[in-house]
């Protein structure tokens, strides 16, 4: 993508009502107006509030969107150039319940407050295989501490990803920490059974992974 365009999706999504781009130090060193009240004051509901972190383009955010109109949907990336065609989709679209927050993940529990959040998707993470990479892994046990601290005692955690890597990673982490695995399938498209939110919304790169007849993998757990 050129700088060009990325600087017109830019300023294309200071437009959106569904695009929020608070700085590092508004939310560090501010209490955010929104924390606490996505529902009461964005959504203008009470509905659970669900995420998707490094949302990408967003696909999997409006996908589920439009999957369960009964919740809302918050996509976080801190690549607004991305996620500008879902947030884009979703005002072509009027879907109302879907939103999208340019941040990094590490800041979290700045955004939302205890037990604001019912279920967190991560989609397709960077596996970070290297050793010096481990604490950028998206299901760390830093991580899940930071995840743990928004979601509900009953929250839901959802992992979707083509590395197998990632998958094992991860079952072994939360296996070894004491944390409830749901559902665990090492391969989605071809044993029975799946989800239909697994199989049925994909995004742009996980079909490129599928037309090159790679495994997508799935988890859904508990944090204790």
């Amino acid at each position: 993508m050129g700088s060009k365009n990325k600087l017109k999706r830019f300023k294309e999504n200071e437009t959106f009502a569904n695009v929020f781009q608070p700085t590092r130090d508004e939310l560090v060193n501010e209490i955010y107006p929104f924390k606490g009240k996505w529902r009461k004051e964005v959504f203008k509901n009470e509905n659970p509030l669900v995420l998707e972190l490094g949302c990408g383009k967003g696909e999997y955010t409006v996908g589920l969107a439009k999957r369960y109109p009964e919740k809302n949907f918050i996509g976080i990336d801190i690549k607004g150039a991305r996620f500008w065609r879902g947030a884009k989709t979703a005002i072509e679209e009027k879907i109302s319940n879907a939103a999208f927050v340019r941040t990094q993940i590490e800041l979290i529990e700045y955004v939302f407050d205890e037990n604001e959040v019912d279920e967190i998707w991560i989609t397709f993470p960077d596996p970070q295989i290297k050793y010096k990479r481990t604490k950028h892994r998206m299901t760390n046990h830093q991580f899940l501490e930071r995840y743990k601290k928004v979601l509900k005692p009953e929250g839901l955690m959802h992992l979707k990803t083509d590395s197998e890597f990632m998958h094992g990673y991860t079952l072994g982490l939360l296996h070894g920490l004491g944390h409830e695995v749901l559902y665990a399938n090492h391969n989605v498209y071809k044993l029975e059974g799946s989800p239909e939110e697994v199989t049925e919304i994909q995004t742009f790169y996980e079909n490129q992974y599928l037309e090159k007849d790679k495994a997508i993998t799935y988890i859904r757990f508990k944090i204790n």
